[in-house]
């Protein structure tokens, strides 16, 4: 089993990045003095579920923590600074700070230093989120010591629900439109004036005819998704908006 920390210091170590051409020292006071940060880490850059859950979910929630006093959001990954840095501009992870354990000093601090030597991987972190204050972590959620690459406490989400119970986490919405449609700019119009942000997809660059009538059975756009339900076009997100 791994020792849940809490109430416990950090560990004092120094992170190596570069910024630019020039390395830059990191330490944990500058990191975490002061503020109140969550921390969540992961086996390695670049691994699915790293990538499609767990650093997505966290840049997509990151206004939501800093209207409820959260200072800044860290990953943590045993990968050199490169490697970190390479992996956020593909994430396109604004919200988050990218610190490279690259020698395993902060993950073998917490105690959270692991063999994935079958995987070809070395040593790596377990998968776990923190809540830290001023230094001193306030809540550990830790993924259970089974085999594999568990994902179930460690998640956005389930900090969210920990720091601001019952608050409602953003839309996720989905425009298909396509270049030059009125209709498509009236729905996109009708989300910005609601302070809702969207993705979109366009039509023969994101997409194609097929694909659009495979998810939404119509030719038409825009189709407009929000959390999973198909509202449909314009007017009917119009109408949507208003029953909200």
């Amino acid at each position: 089993m791994f020792e849940n920390r809490e109430g416990q210091k950090v560990p004092n170590v120094t992170f190596k990045t570069r910024v630019g051409h020039e390395w830059v020292d990191l330490t944990t006071e500058e990191v975490f003095a002061g503020k109140t940060v969550i921390v969540f880490s992961l086996p390695g850059a670049f691994t699915p579920t790293c990538s499609s859950s767990h650093v997505p979910r966290y840049n997509e929630l990151a206004e939501t923590f800093y209207a409820h006093g959260v200072d800044a959001i860290a990953c943590v990954s045993v990968n050199d600074t490169f490697v970190m840095n390479e992996w956020k501009k593909d994430q396109e992870a604004e919200n988050i700070q990218f610190l490279p354990d690259g020698n395993g000093d902060f993950t073998d601090g917490m105690g959270m230093l692991v063999d994935k030597n079958e995987l070809g991987f070395g040593k790596r972190s377990w998968r776990y989120s923190m809540l830290v204050k001023d230094g001193v972590i306030a809540k550990m959620f830790i993924e259970p010591n089974v085999p594999g690459d568990p994902y179930e406490v460690s998640d956005a989400d389930t900090m969210l629900n920990y720091i601001a119970p019952g608050t409602q986490a953003p839309l996720d919405v989905l425009v298909m439109s396509r270049e030059g449609c009125p209709f498509c700019a009236k729905a996109k119009g009708l989300l910005a004036d609601a302070g809702i942000k969207y993705e979109e997809l366009v039509l023969n660059q994101d997409y194609t005819g097929r694909a659009l009538r495979a998810v939404s059975g119509s030719d038409m756009v825009p189709q407009v998704f929000i959390n999973g339900e198909h509202i449909g076009g314009s007017t009917d997100l119009e109408a949507w908006l208003e029953q909200r």
